[in-house]
């Protein structure tokens, strides 16, 4: 099975220009914790909720004056729809991540993995989405 197979395609995103409020309003619209950020069609950065509180809002930045640059995350890790399944939970095992873009042969964001579509769509049995949760849940050092 290929990551097609399981992704959310109808991901929507925002540009890096938009103000954090607005993602965050569009965060909330859609109930999802993290958007991809996209510059003509190219995938730049994903913001998540986390990005929003911990690196602008505590550190005193207004969020409708604060554009998205500011806060995403840009030290990318994505896999292509082609890739199969079980590299794609590996991969999202090793970097402790619930969430990955999809990205098509041109690098063009066509989709988001997460840790939910694997559980609700992934049928390759010899994939432990119980495992990969629980080690993708270890608490990891903090970032400062």
């Amino acid at each position: 099975m290929r990551s097609a197979g399981v992704m959310t395609t109808d991901v929507a995103y925002v540009s890096p220009d938009d103000t954090l409020r607005r993602a965050a309003e569009k965060m909330d619209d859609l109930n999802v914790g993290v958007l991809p950020v996209c510059d003509a069609n190219e995938l730049i950065g994903v913001v998540t909720d986390r990005d929003i509180t911990i690196r602008s809002t505590a550190a005193g930045h207004a969020p409708d004056e604060t554009a998205v640059s500011e806060a995403m995350t840009t030290d990318l890790k994505w896999c292509l729809e082609d890739d199969p399944v079980a590299d794609v939970v590996a991969e999202m095992t090793d970097l402790q991540v619930r969430r990955m873009p999809v990205l098509d042969g041109n690098r063009r964001l066509v989709g988001m993995i997460s840790l939910g579509d694997l559980a609700t769509r992934c049928e390759d049995e010899s994939i432990s989405i119980e495992h990969a949760l629980a080690r993708i849940s270890q608490p990891s050092r903090p970032d400062r």
